[in-house]
Formats: C-alpha cells, structure tokens, sequence
C-alpha cells in the first residue's frame, strides 16, 4: 500500500510535468508559428485537461499520505500546485469567453465603423474579414454586451485631439502603422503577451461643430471569439485620452 500511495503521488506529479510541457509547446508553436492557431488552441486545452487531471490525482495521493503519515507529501502537493498553475488560467479564459459573445469587431461608431487601410495588406490570407458581415447581427451582440462602447465627443480643436490620439495609442505600446493628420485616421497593432496574437485597431478623429468625434474599432486577425479583450482594449484607450485631453 505504502509503495502504491507513492507511486500516484509521483503520477501526480508526472502529470503536471506533462500538462506544463504541452501546454508551453502550445504557446510556442503559435508564437513562433511553427502550428496553425487553432492546433496550438486545442494543445492548451489539452494541457489545460491534463494539469486537471495532474491535480485531483495529487489531492487524492495528498490525502492519503496524510492520513497514513506516509511519504509523499512533497511529491503530492508540488503535483497538485503545478496542474492547477496549468489549469487555472485556461480554464479561467473559458469562463470569461462564456460570458461574451462570439464576436471579435469592436467600433464604438456601429452605423459607420472606421474602415481599415494600411493594414489590410499585413493581415494575410487566414485573417477573418474586415467586412463585418458575420455573424448578420454582429452589431446586435455588441450593442447588448458592450453598450458603453461608443463615440467619444471631444470640445477641443480636431488636430490638437488628433496628436493627443496618436500619442495615447503610443503609450498603450501598440506598433503604429499609419498616421494621416489630414484624414484623421491611425492605424495599430497590438500583440499579446503570451499567445502572440495580433489584433488590428483603426482610430478616426472627425472634425465636428463643437469640436471633434473620435472613434476607435479593434479586430483580432484570428480566432472566432475574442474574449472581450477588444472591447476593453477600447475602454483602455478612450479612459487613457480622455485623461491626456483633461
């Protein structure tokens, strides 16, 4: 019995071990872009599924050596810490992605988003469209979950609100690919830490009576759902000019 608790505390561990070496071969291959995106998704999930497993076997060897005052509670709770390190951020990415619609193009102007130029050549042929036609009711989904997501209405000269834009989207750390003062249009990339996923955003800033309009639209090159990160990203933005405007 003594040599049977040992051995599936040592299992759990072994199990971490596998679940952080998938789940890092994940990572890497979509960074580097050894694998296609949706296979480094599914090797997540996967090590994501083991370092569950990797825990509950270790809770139950933790236990067991506990109880009989056995060896292998080191062996048992180091298991049980590295599958929930594996688990819990993944499994915490599918509950939020629960909780938003499927959706991965965010304008705060829904009527006439901010149309793409400069970047369109850079996002390749595996990108998803720009056209915002799918799903058909794409602006239904966004008006229900991020209502908060509109224009910014600003009483100051168009051009001074325009450089404040250019140089709120610098500090967010996004690599700028184009900026046209004339046509009040920049265009952005941002790239996750992590995953290395690149999500592509267009700001406009529109001369208006009493000042100027600013408009932001943020999409994500891959991917169906994008877990809400492109409608905070546009909360971050807007909540940034607004404090570099005054």
């Amino acid at each position: 019995m003594d040599r049977q608790r040992s051995r599936l505390a040592a299992w759990g561990l072994r199990l971490g071990v596998l679940a952080l070496i998938v789940l890092a071969l994940g990572i890497v291959g979509n960074r580097f872009e050894i694998v296609h995106f949706s296979v480094a998704l599914k090797g997540l999930a996967l090590g994501a599924a083991i370092g569950v497993v990797a825990a509950l076997v270790s809770a139950i060897a933790l236990v067991l050596t506990l109880v009989t005052s056995k060896h292998g509670v080191r062996t048992a709770i180091a298991g049980l810490v590295l599958g929930i390190l594996v688990a819990a951020p993944v499994g915490q990415a599918m509950i939020v992605g629960s909780k938003v619609p499927g959706i991965h193009d965010i304008s705060t102007d829904l009527d006439n988003p901010p149309a793409f130029k400069a970047v369109v050549a850079m996002r390749g042929g595996d990108a998803n469209p720009l056209d915002r036609a799918s799903p058909n009711d794409l602006a239904a989904q966004q008006r229900q979950a991020y209502p908060d997501i509109t224009t910014l209405n600003v009483a100051q000269h168009p051009g001074k609100v325009f450089e404040a834009a250019l140089a709120t989207a610098h500090d967010m750390g996004w690599e700028i690919i184009a900026a046209d003062p004339e046509a009040g249009r920049i265009e952005a990339t941002a790239t996750t830490r992590v995953m290395n996923f690149k999500d592509d955003i267009v700001v406009r800033v529109t001369e208006m009576d009493m000042g100027a309009a600013v408009d932001i639209r943020s999409v994500s090159r891959v991917g169906v759902s994008d877990l809400g990160a492109n409608a905070n990203r546009i909360r971050t933005y807007l909540h940034a000019l607004k404090r570099k405007l005054g």
